[in-house]
């Protein structure tokens, strides 16, 4: 399904809201698991359908492995959702959001790092696929 820019500018907004209100609860220093359990929670209070831990196999050459690969959260069916807990974002967590977005055929992440003293000050990051369906 082709979801406008701004819809997934809207959704991607209602999430960074719920995230902001995780952080401003629990604060930094937790496990990414904490975040993202209580993440999920809010984003499902705000009635918004959220998958956890969703598998993403990897197709080559038309064959589909099964890589162990697993999406944090997928959230409306469109925007994928990382959730860290680290002490600074690195371009691996940038390349790792953009591969998941390719091999899901979806144009829009997010990466939350929850380990920030304010969540807006570094911790949001939005990556777009440019080349969906390829």
């Amino acid at each position: 399904m082709e979801h406008t820019a701004l819809y997934l500018n809207a959704l991607t907004e209602q999430i960074i809201g719920a995230a902001i209100d995780v952080h401003r609860v629990l604060g930094p220093g937790l496990l990414e698991s904490a975040y993202e359990a209580c993440l999920t929670f809010e984003l499902v209070k705000r009635q918004l359908r959220v998958e956890c831990q969703k598998p993403l196999p990897l197709t080559y050459e038309r064959v589909k492995l099964n890589c162990a690969y697993k999406m944090d959260l997928v959230v409306e069916e469109c925007v994928v959702v990382e959730v860290k807990a680290v002490s600074r974002l690195d371009r691996v967590h940038s390349a790792q959001l953009l591969s998941y977005l390719k091999l899901a055929d979806l144009r829009i992440g997010l990466i939350l790092n929850f380990n920030v003293k304010v969540l807006l000050d570094g911790g949001v990051v939005r990556r777009v696929n440019r080349f969906p369906d390829l």
